[in-house]
């Protein structure tokens, strides 16, 4: 049994968004056969009251509170230093000094990272105790993100953007070479990070996984929507960019033809904190839940899912949950990629689009065959109890823990 420092940038409970499923079953995966530290942020009022559940799994905990306004004014710091923005976002004195108190107190046998601005506080720990193997998860190539926003801004946020997207990959490289080895969702994300950082560090790709017996198909769950409705569906956190940028697309693109041939369509976003621009959506032809108890009533009712994302990278949580529940599934042809090197085809286990005319042309085809839309259901949930099981993915970390350690 190893002990195991595991530095995460957003607290990983409760599992109800992208990052934090991921960053919460690692816990799992760490805590099953190792004792585990927990340094993480809170950015959400709300996961305060969840500190007992992480408190389970932990040998002890350090959680602290994040403003995200006053960090983005911290963050500022970087113009001065020359570093990434997100570098200064994320540190914080407290967190320091919690590092600086464990590492004189216990010997880790490993540190674990999620997501690349962490890594700061495991170079701390090993300035004080001296090298520590470290393991990266970087899930994805947060600096292309930064160099895709933009592309898709004006400036001056595009030179911000731009600048931050630079920064941080000469950030991720360092922290790629100083790695026992990085992880990447997907074997694109992991081909995309070698060229753009030209480094010979060890790199992995690492996939996402889905709780196939929670996100299952339960047709008696109570059906949210209305009787006379003809529902479709996004899920997300809805105060994250790629997201937000995604239903506003799809519904000023795609929308009005598809409602035009199929007049009950109504389009349902589904997922917390909608920002005002989400929120505007809302009418006859969108409904806009905000937080929702369960999410799994929408995504069984559904008669499709949509994921039209334009910015975001990697494997898409929300596509593998409505698969799991076997829901017939029309996504961004890029998301639909990096599923790829799972065994997932494009026309079997869910539909591929790049354009509005094909998000229009392929839910009209599931709308206007029930019996195929649910035969891609089925193909879909099958796929997911093949191929995305969290233990299967996650036991890859193992080999690169302390072998002596190993339970």
């Amino acid at each position: 049994m190893a002990n195991i420092l595991y530095l995460v940038h957003r607290l990983p409970y409760p599992p109800n968004k992208g990052d934090k499923l991921r960053s919460y079953h690692l816990l799992k995966h760490l805590a099953a056969r190792h004792q585990v530290w927990l340094g993480s942020f809170v950015d959400d009022a709300e996961d305060w009251a969840h500190l007992p559940a992480l408190r389970e799994l932990c040998a002890d905990l350090f959680v602290a509170g994040l403003n995200p306004l006053t960090s983005r004014v911290a963050s500022l710091r970087g113009l001065m230093t020359g570093e990434a923005l997100s570098l200064p976002y994320y540190r914080h004195r407290e967190m320091r000094d919690w590092i600086a108190r464990i590492a004189r107190e216990r010997r880790f046998d490993a540190v674990v990272v999620f997501s690349s601005t962490m890594a700061q506080y495991a170079q701390q720990l090993q300035d004080i105790a001296g090298p520590v193997p470290m393991l990266v998860d970087f899930v994805d190539v947060d600096s292309a993100k930064w160099t895709d926003y933009a592309k898709a801004n004006r400036w001056p946020m595009s030179w911000l953007y731009r600048r931050e997207g630079r920064e941080l990959l000469a950030y991720e490289r360092r922290v790629a070479e100083q790695a026992r080895c990085s992880f990447f969702v997907t074997e694109g994300e992991k081909a995309l990070f070698q060229r753009l950082s030209e480094t010979a560090a060890p790199v992995e790709a690492l996939g996402n996984g889905v709780d196939s017996g929670y996100f299952a198909p339960l047709p008696q769950q109570a059906n949210p929507f209305d009787a006379d409705e003809l529902p479709l569906v996004f899920t997300g956190a809805m105060d994250y960019w790629p997201n937000v940028d995604a239903v506003q697309w799809f519904v000023a693109e795609a929308l009005p033809e598809l409602r035009r041939r199929w007049p009950s369509l109504r389009f349902t976003i589904v997922g917390r904190a909608p920002t005002p621009a989400v929120l505007a959506l809302a009418g006859d032809a969108v409904r806009v839940t905000g937080t929702v108890p369960d999410v799994r009533p929408y995504l069984q009712h559904a008669a499709a899912v949509v994921a039209p994302l334009r910015l975001a990278r990697g494997v898409q949580n929300k596509i593998l949950e409505a698969m799991a529940v076997g829901r017939p599934v029309v996504a961004a042809r890029s998301c639909v990629e990096a599923l790829g090197a799972d065994g997932v085809q494009a026309g079997q286990d869910l539909l591929s689009a790049d354009s509005a005319a094909d998000y229009v042309d392929l839910v009209h085809a599931l709308l206007s065959a029930p019996a195929r839309a649910q035969a891609i259901g089925r193909q879909a949930r099958e796929r997911v109890l093949r191929q995305f099981s969290w233990q299967a993915h996650l036991s890859k970390l193992d080999g690169y823990l302390p072998r002596e350690q190993a339970a």
